[in-house]
């Protein structure tokens, strides 16, 4: 990953700044959805969607004609991918805060045209939601493969934002009587729901939750 350039620069909040490749990797696996922000016919379009990464590159999916994929090949878009840990409760409405981990990427996405490659990268994001399942799935067939398309970009722009603090009051506020602290957000699996299709009693194979703490 390149050094801080002009776009990763994080000019507000410097101290929460962070520009290790490695934090960098680990918010993008602890994290199930990112956002895609593209220039679309002269406007601006923010598109949700899954990722996965491979190596240096981050990959996400969708129809063939979505338009966060045909629109962004070859032009640069600007990817945030967040984790929202605790509310901060302060003595005063001003200096509320939330504890998150962030990280902004930029880059110029390119379509996987090889086949193999692409149902390779296809088989990794469902193994990463799910390790052990691809092999258990009914094969992907030509007219899916026609229908999917994959997106690739380089990890090398990218920046890192993190609060991981108590509430920070005003000196003269701190024996104002009301409760301060923080809020955890804990994140859990829920119980499993069985499709009402499905007429035989399944058990879900895994002992383990997929992709820990990406809810």
């Amino acid at each position: 990953m390149q050094a801080p350039s002009q776009r990763t620069q994080v000019k507000r909040g410097r101290k929460r700044a962070d520009y290790d490749p490695q934090l960098v990797k680990q918010i993008i696996d602890q994290s199930l959805l990112c956002h895609v922000a593209q220039i679309h016919d002269g406007y601006p379009v923010v598109t949700p969607t899954c990722h996965w990464r491979d190596g240096d590159m981050l990959y996400w999916h969708g129809h063939t004609r979505a338009r966060n994929l045909y629109a962004s090949q070859g032009q640069s878009v600007c990817v945030n991918i967040s984790q929202l840990d605790d509310l901060v409760m302060a003595r005063s409405a001003f200096h509320h805060s939330v504890n998150y981990r962030s990280v902004t990427l930029f880059g110029v996405p390119q379509l996987i045209e090889d086949e193999s490659e692409k149902r390779r990268q296809l088989e990794l994001f469902v193994e990463r939601l799910s390790p052990g399942r691809w092999q258990q799935l009914r094969p992907i067939n030509e007219q899916e493969m026609l229908l999917t398309a994959v997106i690739a970009m380089p990890i090398h722009e990218a920046s890192v934002k993190v609060r991981a603090a108590p509430p920070s009051d005003d000196d003269e506020d701190y024996g104002w009587p009301v409760w301060a602290g923080v809020m955890p957000i804990q994140r859990q699996w829920g119980d499993l729901q069985q499709d009402p299709k499905q007429t035989e009693d399944k058990r879900y194979p895994l002992p383990s939750s997929p992709v820990n703490g990406a809810i």
